[in-house]
């Protein structure tokens, strides 16, 4: 039996999604929860095996949880279910800890495929994430810049392109303010940007936050 835990903050997606694992004699679902906070809590005293997580979420986003499940939980394994395309964030999810990327068009067999394939402790690559790994690697397709940032770059960004100010990131993330700055800094250099408005047009234009 794969127990499977499901965190998005939409309530009807998190049902459709139940009805549909439900089906499935080997999967049971463990919980359910509509932002980051609930999911790890629920994650300290119920059973889990893969983690159906999404990226844009109340509060602490998909990335903030993945990397607090990899510092607490190391063997659980994180599917990424989401609404943003491969494009956006597919590779720079699964090189900072992610098991496997889908997004929610997905189909129903392609779902059960991917949390059984991760559950057994090997990577789910959908067929446009290997198209974006092979092309990367022929030279095809040039590395996109926010691919190489580290779990907490991406964190860190993200919040920045959102508008969140260097004080509350630091309040949210338990670091100094100096900390983030630094953050912030490292950032605009590796993205080649000035500002934090910049930052956040970079985000818009790789579809990595909505307007």
């Amino acid at each position: 039996m794969i127990q499977v835990a499901i965190v998005d903050d939409h309530q009807i997606v998190r049902t459709g999604f139940r009805e549909l694992l439900s089906e499935d004699a080997s999967i049971q679902i463990s919980f359910e929860a509509g932002n980051g906070d609930d999911a790890l809590a629920q994650l300290r005293t119920l059973p889990c095996d893969v983690l159906l997580l999404d990226i844009s979420l109340p509060g602490k986003s998909g990335v903030d949880v993945l990397r607090s499940v990899r510092q607490r939980y190391p063997d659980l394994k994180v599917l990424i279910l989401t609404g943003f395309p491969e494009e956006s964030y597919a590779l720079a999810m699964m090189r900072n800890g992610a098991n496997g990327y889908l997004c929610k068009d997905c189909e129903a067999d392609e779902l059960l495929r991917a949390i059984r394939i991760v559950s057994q402790g090997r990577r789910y690559v959908s067929e446009r994430t290997a198209e974006l790994l092979a092309d990367e690697m022929s030279g095809e397709r040039s590395v996109v810049l926010h691919e190489g940032l580290s779990d907490r770059e991406l964190q860190v960004f993200l919040r920045l392109a959102r508008g969140e100010s260097v004080s509350d990131i630091a309040r949210e993330l338990n670091l100094s303010v100096k900390t983030i700055s630094t953050y912030r800094s490292r950032l605009t250099e590796k993205l080649n940007v000035a500002s934090n408005a910049e930052l956040a047009t970079y985000a818009m234009r790789h579809g990595l936050i909505t307007e």
